[in-house]
């Protein structure tokens, strides 16, 4: 099922009004959305990391669906992630849909945060070096945020036209309040990051048992159709590789935590296996910290450049074997 669309840049249409759009390669930044059309209504699920990407998008959905960006109805942005939500105020007369953890996520991370590291870039040494180079082609200055205006919880049904869609809050997993939107009547699920296909996942919240779980409850959904936060559309298989990832990770960082290593040494010290050929392994790093925080129980966040600055130490490690 998954093959029926190449995994290149540009819009997919899934077929009944649903559409999907991907970048190619999936890794930081280069994030999918979807469009989902029943009559006059519409719903957006996901904009991208800068204005200039969105607008892109939504021209080319409106070529194919007939949906101005100013006649969105509706957005429904799946985390707090910028790559997911900077492009919220290409569409102005929208009401936007997030769960109360994502809305109060994204008041805390502005994009101008994300301009002034990039700018300051090796003043900040290799994390700051690091952090430019991934971002480099997003401009976070292009960005007129526009936060949530309805917030929930656990679940929320909408109709789009004649179309159910159900919004089920997963998180915390990817980040404190992931939420994937499943369309029944047309098989299809939209995951936002809780899916990683081809990609490294990267856990910045936790605990990894939700994360799991959101893969079990979308293997357990009648759908056909799997679009992923990053990465090609993907089938039941490819959820489970991404569960099957997580749980490794897990079962790894544990030996390495009761053994007393440290956060970077076991980062180091894991071996990815059948893992090692997907994009960005440097994540590990932050994998391996969330991990050692759920095991800790002490609540305690490490700096995020700190971790930046450790994903750059393993991404130059791996560049040299």
């Amino acid at each position: 099922m998954a093959q029926r669309w190449e995994f290149t840049r540009g819009l997919k249409d899934i077929g009944n009004g649903l559409y999907a759009w991907l970048q190619p390669d999936g890794g930081w930044g280069w994030s999918n959305a979807g469009l989902i059309v029943d009559g006059d209504q519409s719903l957006l699920v996901d904009t991208l990391f800068d204005m200039h990407l969105t607008r892109d998008m939504l021209a080319a959905m409106a070529d194919a669906s007939g949906v101005r960006a100013e006649q969105i109805n509706t957005i429904v942005n799946t985390h707090a992630n910028g790559d997911h939500c900077h492009g919220n105020g290409c569409c102005p007369h929208a009401e936007i849909i997030a769960s109360e953890a994502s809305a109060k996520e994204m008041a805390e991370i502005p994009p101008d945060a994300l301009a002034t590291f990039k700018k300051m870039g090796p003043q900040l040494g290799p994390a700051g070096v690091f952090f430019a180079d991934i971002f480099a082609p997003f401009d976070f200055e292009a960005v007129d945020e526009r936060l949530p205006t309805q917030t929930f919880t656990g679940r929320m049904d909408v109709k789009v036209g004649d179309k159910a869609v159900e919004l089920h809050e997963v998180g915390p997993a990817h980040t404190g309040g992931d939420v994937i939107a499943y369309v029944p009547g047309d098989k299809t699920v939209f995951t936002g990051d809780i899916l990683f296909i081809d990609g490294t996942p990267i856990m910045w919240a936790g605990p990894v048992s939700n994360w799991i779980r959101a893969c079990e409850k979308i293997i357990g959904m009648d759908a056909d159709v799997i679009v992923p936060g990053h990465g090609p559309i993907t089938n039941k298989a490819g959820v489970r590789r991404v569960a099957d990832y997580l749980a490794y990770i897990d079962t790894e960082a544990r030996k390495r935590f009761d053994a007393g290593l440290s956060v970077r040494d076991a980062a180091h010290d894991i071996a990815l296996g059948d893992f090692s050929s997907w994009g960005d392994a440097e994540r590990i790093a932050v994998n391996v910290d969330t991990l050692y925080r759920e095991y800790r129980g002490d609540g305690q966040v490490t700096p995020v450049m700190e971790l930046f600055g450790l994903m750059a130490e393993m991404r130059d490690a791996q560049r040299a074997r």
